[in-house]
């Protein structure tokens, strides 16, 4: 799978994009946090954390929240994440479900908002060993932070790392 360029129209399933003030559309899309626990902080990812491919990474888990919407913008580096629709359940083998499964490209300061729900992975940095992320997700986040295990049920996918960015006409699919 081959990271695409992050565009409203196909992050759409996944969250949204975040706008200018003047922007009509600035505050049609709202966070949520069920426990009332907003919080902002730094993080990292680091490329170490996830096994490598000859030619990426592999992606083998990924995870959600059910009670809060998070947005990330990376800050030093191109980044990849992983995403599902919050619908999907992965059963064990199940192809459909692995075929929903998109990988975007963010480079640094493009922000994005994933629904509350929405499956993750990363991001994880495409150029150098950490990707520095500014985050603002619930506090108890490690309280409401499902994983599915991709690679125990065959579903895993690999990422090709390109160092360029993707032809505006590349396909996210698997």
């Amino acid at each position: 799978m081959v990271p695409v360029a992050l565009t409203e129209a196909k992050w759409s399933p996944f969250g949204w994009l975040p706008v200018a003030d003047v922007d009509p559309r600035d505050g049609k899309e709202t966070l949520t946090f069920e426990w009332a626990d907003a919080h902002v902080n730094l993080i990292g990812h680091a490329r170490a954390e996830v096994p490598e491919t000859p030619t990426g990474l592999r992606c083998e888990m990924l995870f959600r929240h059910d009670t809060h919407t998070q947005a990330l913008m990376p800050l030093n580096v191109p980044a990849v994440i992983v995403v599902a629709p919050a619908h999907v359940e992965f059963a064990a083998q199940a192809q459909a479900d692995r075929a929903s499964i998109r990988a975007f490209r963010i480079e640094p300061l493009e922000s994005l908002v994933l629904h509350r729900g929405t499956w993750h992975w990363g991001p994880f940095p495409l150029e150098g060993p950490e990707v520095r992320l500014f985050n603002v997700q619930g506090l108890r986040y490690a309280e409401d932070n499902r994983c599915v295990d991709l690679a125990s049920k065959e579903l895993a996918v690999e990422i090709e790392v390109v160092t360029a960015p993707p032809a505006s006409g590349a396909s996210g699919g698997a």
